[in-house]
Parts: C-alpha cells; sequence; structure tokens
C-alpha cells in the first residue's frame, strides 16, 4: 500500500502486528473478534505535518487531516464535503444545566445527515485501493445511508442490508441514492450477520464496523475538529451515544493521536451513552463483565441508531471509557424524548433519538454527580432528527406542542391564537 505515515496494524486481543498488506480485515487468529487499530508513526507525521499549517487550509473537510489518515496523499476522495461541522457554544443549555461551558457538535449537518459520513468516506478509498466493484454494509439506516450517498457521487455499486423495521426515512434515502437494498426480517444483528456472510461469499469490500478497521479512522476526525475548533483546548468530557462501538472508539483514537503528536494536553474523558433497552456495554461496563464472552441480549429502543443486541466494536468501545476514567450511562426512552426536545429548543440542534442520547447521558450525568459543574463539556450529536420524523412527533406531543387548526376567518384565528400564545 505503500503509506508511510502507517507503522501496522496491531490486534487489540493477542498484540500482534501485521502490515496493512497481510491482511483485509481482522486479526485471523480470533475469528471476527480479531479487531484491528491501526498504529501511526506519529514521529514522521509530526515532521511533516504542523497544526499551524491547519490555519491556512482551504479544505474544510476531514480530507484537512489526510496526513493522519489512512489513505494515499493523492487518493481520491468522494466529492461530498464530509466533515468540518459546526460545534456550537450553548450557553442558554449550560446556564439551565448549571454548568461552565457546554459545546455541541452537530453531525446532523453531514451531506446524508450523520456522523456515519466520516466512515463511509474512508470506506469508498480503501475499497478503490482495494479493486472493489461493490462495496456492502449492514446498517440500522444511518451508516447504509452514509454509504449509499457517498457512492452515489462517485458512481460506485452497494447493496445494503438493513432490518425491516428501520425507520422509513433512513430507507427511502437508500433507494432515492440508487442502492440495492436488502431488508432483513429481524434484527440489526441478523443484517450484520447476513452482510458478513455476502461479503465474503461475493468478494464484495466489507465496511462494516467492528471488522473493518479503517472504520474507526474515519470516525476519529470528530475528535481532530473539536479540538481545532477549541483552539487546540481540549475539554474536560465528551458525551457519545453508543450502539455499535464504532464511533466512541473513535472519538477516542482521535484524541489520543492528537496526544501522541502532542498538539492537545490532555485526553478528555469519555462518556458513553446507551439506552436502557439496549445497553449491553452499560451492564459490561457496570459489572466488571468480559465483553469476549458475554452473550448477545435482546435489544430495543426508540433510538434505532444505537440499537445492538451484540456491539461489533465493543473492545475499543469499552477501552474508550476505562482508558479515559470516563463512564457508561443509562437513558431510558422517556428520557431520549424530553432530551430530543430540550437539545432543539435550547440550542436549535434537531437531534435524531440516537443523537439527542448523548444530551440525556449528561442530563443523567449531573444527576447523578458523575460530572463536576466547573467543566467543558461536548455533546455530540450523531443524526439529523429528520431521520426518524415519527420519534420526532411523539416527543412533542409528551410536552403538549401540537398545531391548531384554524379556517380561513379572522373570528377563527383571534382564537386559535389565544390557544398558542398569551393575548393582552
Amino acid at each position: 500500500m505503500g503509506l508511510k505515515q502507517i507503522k501496522n496494524l496491531k490486534c487489540v486481543l493477542c498484540g500482534k502486528k501485521y502490515h496493512p498488506d497481510e491482511v483485509d480485515y481482522i486479526c485471523p487468529d480470533h475469528d471476527n473478534d480479531g479487531v484491528l487499530d491501526v498504529q501511526y508513526d506519529y514521529e514522521y507525521i509530526g515532521s511533516r505535518f504542523k497544526k499551524s499549517s491547519l490555519a491556512s487550509s482551504q479544505e474544510m473537510s476531514i480530507w484537512r487531516y489526510k496526513p493522519l489518515l489512512p489513505v494515499g496523499i493523492d487518493s481520491r476522495v468522494p466529492p461530498l464535503s464530509v466533515g468540518w461541522t459546526p460545534l456550537y457554544q450553548a450557553d442558554r443549555l449550560a446556564a439551565e444545566l448549571g454548568i461552565a461551558k457546554l459545546w455541541v457538535k452537530d453531525d446532523g449537518r453531514q451531506p446524508t445527515a450523520s456522523f456515519k459520513d466520516r466512515a463511509s468516506a474512508i470506506a469508498i478509498v480503501k475499497a478503490e485501493e482495494k479493486g472493489a466493484d461493490i462495496i456492502t454494509t449492514a446498517s440500522t439506516g444511518n451508516a447504509a445511508a452514509a454509504l449509499s450517498g457517498l457512492c452515489a457521487s462517485l458512481n460506485k455499486p452497494n447493496v445494503i442490508f438493513v432490518p425491516e423495521s428501520a425507520p422509513q426515512a433512513k430507507i427511502t434515502q437508500l433507494l432515492v441514492f440508487g442502492s440495492k437494498v436488502i431488508l432483513v426480517k429481524g434484527s440489526y444483528d441478523d443484517a450484520y450477520d447476513l452482510c458478513m456472510v455476502a461479503a465474503q461469499k461475493y468478494g464484495w469490500y466489507n465496511r462494516n464496523t467492528g471488522y473493518n478497521p479503517y472504520m474507526t479512522e474515519g470516525k476519529k476526525t470528530v475528535a481532530f475538529e473539536i479540538c481545532e475548533q477549541l483552539n487546540w483546548n481540549s475539554p474536560d468530557r465528551v458525551f457519545v451515544s453508543v450502539g455499535d462501538g464504532c464511533i466512541i472508539g473513535g472519538v477516542h483514537k482521535g484524541f489520543k493521536d492528537l496526544m501522541a503528536l502532542g498538539w492537545i494536553d490532555k485526553i478528555p474523558k469519555i462518556m458513553g451513552v446507551q439506552a436502557e433497552g439496549s445497553s449491553y456495554l452499560y451492564q459490561a461496563w457496570k459489572g466488571n463483565e468480559n465483553v469476549l464472552t458475554k452473550p448477545a441480549i435482546d435489544a430495543a429502543t426508540i433510538a434505532d441508531s444505537i440499537s445492538a443486541g451484540l456491539p461489533r466494536d465493543r473492545i475499543k468501545a469499552m477501552n474508550a471509557v476505562k482508558q479515559t476514567n470516563g463512564a457508561f450511562v443509562c437513558v431510558s426512552d422517556k428520557e431520549i424524548l424530553a432530551a430530543l426536545i430540550k437539545l432543539a429548543r435550547g440550542s436549535g440542534v434537531f437531534g435524531e433519538p440516537a443523537g439527542a442520547a448523548a444530551y440525556a447521558g449528561l442530563i443523567k450525568s449531573l444527576n447523578t454527580d458523575l460530572v463536576g459543574r466547573d467543566e467543558t463539556i461536548v455533546v455530540i450529536n450523531t443524526g439529523n432528527g429528520l431521520k426518524d420524523i415519527n420519534s420526532a412527533l411523539k416527543a412533542t406531543k409528551t410536552v403538549g406542542s401540537e398545531p391548531v387548526v384554524v379556517e380561513p376567518r379572522p373570528e377563527a384565528l383571534d382564537k386559535a391564537i389565544r390557544k398558542l400564545v398569551p393575548v393582552q
């Protein structure tokens, strides 16, 4: 592959190292659990890539960090602008919560409206390196939409496996972009397993998280952006929702990269937020269970994007929390819907349930004294609320927010106005 910035691929289980050309996805000694981590030559990167050079960069996407990514400097990348999403200072929310500083990183502003675009952009570049004709992935919707949209930008064929229960808006995205869609009568885990079989049988490039080591590398770019947008001042704590575990693992990896380069002075405590109905990692963390032997759970939550009975990137996810002295937090669907409204009305950021879960986790952590009120905190919204309108409507009804129907007559208008706002 000839990428001088990469030293090797290291198995997170046994520590065995491989040259990138030796293996495609995993350490062969551990079946599908042999997740690999991309190891970089930070001395080489640091001698050629300075954070000062970013100040003049006109590349406002993840590719501004190309020397820290597992791609060639001249690699063809998708034309859609992925990354460099806004980081909003949420002063009203901070005041309401009684904390010092709160920032909201809005990845609902990605091309296909979710965080997963970061990983899919890398997947397409790596697939082209391999000369793969077709790319495939399994998803509850967002990773699929991300791959679908980015493939459309390059006219790249792809096959998507999603559970039949995925929100219609997410399935519609796939069809609009021209993906070949397979709806699986079962859970996300069923879709994942079927996709794995298909990828191996037909030789398709496999984008699945917790299997393809390069997906973490795309997701880590959010940490680069957060620190750069905060003038290289690392926050004290970062809240992120967790399903399969790849996003939180990527967040951790990004901060580790910056620390290794000497660009930041600390790695924030990483807080993983799970829904009660899909709390595999929370349970394992709370009970100090081994995630390699802990069996799958039955997952069901309104936050479909973080519904996973057996998180595929569970090792990196657990490391992200334990190695940073963070914590896993568990929130109910009711708390998620309440947070969706609070986040939207307090900051203008409209998150889908999975994105709002991160803010629900912050609220719960403050109520249980897990977080200091003098800390600088970043909450990552991983997906736009338009991804799941049914859940958004359900959330508005819980706070009595419904439209008033009015006849087109002035006297009817007066009556309607009195229902909506105080009139003197």
